[in-house]
């Protein structure tokens, strides 16, 4: 496995992160451990997850499964780089208490000692701020981190869904206060959804931060959907996202293109998709959610996957992004 620093961070990190927003609600407990524990033997040492995973009445209970995986020993927490997040509404369904969601700071320090104990670990490596919180001053954010920080809870704090402007703005009033600010950014990022390359990840070069993309697959348009269609499989391809896309005819012959040029190459369509993020500027990994060992071994064979310069321009060609900014946005 090849390993980077996030952002401006002496933090080393896998090229590959592990997501585990299906641990629980699609993946049961055991699952789950087997594939953390496949995972870090493979060397992949970033697991990504969020406070309100497990959704609905389960919220929280990805949290859980992890920390029970912890609780096994063997140096699992002390191999482990373990990122979370905060801004979900915690409260029981139904409930409506206020201040237990977004960033106050109030919600910020229940948020965090309720993900340690779910956890199961003294102190979690990078805590991250689910959405923009537009009621929150920064100010009262970064006085809350770095309580937090002081207080060994966690170490580094993170964005994710941020604007360009919005990682600016936060991690200017950092430096104002002498702290050291968001080291990254998760942000929905893949060859069909491009438009991270506008703003947010030149401001998250400007600003050291690591680039962390989301859904590299797209909802599974990007994993081979006209395939599986054609074959019957997967309700994942022809659901939601996936389903608009494939309805739409100029979509629809895009990905076709796609799989027909790996096809040619005899490329696995999941595998580049994740392979092309790593060649990307800023990107220091992609999250995959692998909810079987299977498709944890593919994100393994992506990171090590060469793709030549004829796939790449080829790939270009299919899903052109909008170009280098500013110069791309001249009159």
């Amino acid at each position: 496995m090849k390993y980077t620093q996030l952002g401006r961070t002496g933090l080393k990190v896998s090229r590959v992160v592990l997501g585990t927003m299906n641990f629980g609600p699609q993946t049961d407990e055991a699952t789950s451990h087997a594939i953390m524990d496949a995972a870090l033997d493979g060397g992949v040492n970033f697991f990504d997850t969020a406070n309100v995973y497990g959704w609905g009445e389960s919220k929280g209970r990805t949290e859980e499964i992890i920390g029970s995986w912890f609780a096994k020993g063997g140096d699992r927490r002390e191999r482990t780089v373990l990122a979370t997040k905060v801004f979900g509404n915690m409260a029981p369904e139904g409930a409506g208490w206020p201040n237990y969601d977004r960033l106050s700071a109030v919600n910020i320090r229940r948020a965090v000692d309720a993900s340690l104990k779910r956890l199961q670990t003294d102190h979690i490596d990078l805590y991250q701020f689910h959405h923009v919180d537009r009621n929150t001053p920064w100010e009262e954010i970064w006085q809350a981190v770095d309580v937090l920080v002081q207080q060994g809870k966690i170490l580094y704090a993170g964005s994710s869904n941020f604007a360009g402007w919005h990682l600016a703005r936060a991690n200017e009033t950092a430096a104002r206060r002498g702290s050291l600010g968001l080291v990254s950014e998760q942000c929905l990022y893949n060859l069909m959804e491009r438009r991270a390359e506008m703003e947010v990840i030149p401001a998250a070069q400007g600003y050291g931060l690591g680039v962390i993309p989301w859904s590299p697959l797209h909802g599974g348009l990007l994993g081979g959907a006209l395939r599986k269609e054609r074959e019957g499989g997967g309700a994942r391809s022809t659901s939601g996202r996936s389903a608009d896309a494939l309805g739409d005819a100029e979509q629809r012959a895009r990905i076709q293109a796609y799989e027909d040029l790996l096809d040619k190459h005899g490329l696995a369509p999941g595998e580049v998709a994740l392979a092309w993020l790593l060649t990307r500027p800023g990107v220091t990994g992609p999250i995959v959610g692998p909810r079987t060992a299977d498709q944890l071994t593919s994100a393994f064979r992506a990171a090590e996957l060469e793709l030549s310069q004829e796939v790449l321009d080829a790939l270009e060609e299919i899903f052109p992004g909008p170009g280098p900014a500013p110069e791309a946005f001249a009159w």
